[in-house]
């Protein structure tokens, strides 16, 4: 749990599936936690919160493939373990304590929080109040029931980043997730931005809606939620 501060907090909402839709091991994506996460932790308390609760699951491929030093750190930092081990409930949380939210990807999130009921009022809260709403790489697939104040979908006419359909076949996971998350945004009234090459950093900036395509773009996320809490972006 986070200590006593007079600092504002982040939510980091993470999925708690450990089972993709073939039933192989998933979770949330290392990198794709830890680069925001040590772009926001010296400004932002953060809290960690998931639908089950304490100790979601990390995806052990993104252990084994990312090795890269904040990646170790963060599964080595004894207050990101205590945040892990502790993490909320989505259902224990509110908008209200929060300035912004923040969605790690994996292929978990379209598993279980793209239909979650908490987590989508919960999107939905923050994004009407205006805070940042992030996500990066599967990440904004948790936003595909989320809607704005007109009740439109949240990617109605707003700009969009997130895993492309050629990331997925490269990967070889397109029968892993229940849809293409390129292919959602798009059916969702969205348009559907991503880098020149796979696998490129590129994000998109719409509003309060702050979208990463990939873990490389974790960092970039993290960075523009900063700029846009402290009003620079």
């Amino acid at each position: 749990m986070s200590t006593p501060s007079n600092r504002q907090k982040i939510l980091f909402i993470f999925t708690s599936a450990s089972k993709d839709v073939l039933g192989q091991p998933t979770g949330w994506y290392l990198p794709e936690a830890a680069h925001p996460y040590y772009v926001l932790a010296p400004h932002y308390d953060i809290d960690f919160a998931a639908p089950a609760g304490p100790n979601p699951p990390v995806d052990q491929y993104s252990v084994q493939t990312f090795t890269d030093d904040e990646s170790v750190k963060f599964l080595k930092d004894d207050v990101v373990k205590n945040k892990l081990a502790n993490a909320f409930k989505l259902t224990d949380v509110k908008e209200a304590d929060y300035a912004a939210v923040f969605y790690p990807g994996g292929h978990g999130p379209v598993i279980d929080l793209a239909t979650d009921p908490a987590s989508i009022k919960l999107s939905s809260d923050f994004f009407q109040a205006g805070k940042p709403t992030a996500a990066v790489c599967h990440g904004p697939g948790v936003f595909v029931n989320v809607l704005d104040s007109n009740n439109l979908p949240i990617f109605k006419n707003r700009t969009v980043a997130g895993f492309s359909n050629v990331e997925e076949e490269l990967a070889g996971k397109t029968k892993n997730v229940p849809w293409l998350l390129e292919d959602k945004i798009l059916e969702k009234g969205g348009t559907y931005v991503k880098a020149s090459e796979p696998w490129a950093e590129k994000i998109a900036v719409d509003g309060n809606l702050i979208t990463g395509q990939n873990p490389a773009s974790a960092k970039a996320v993290g960075v523009a939620i900063l700029r846009q809490l402290q009003g620079t972006l």
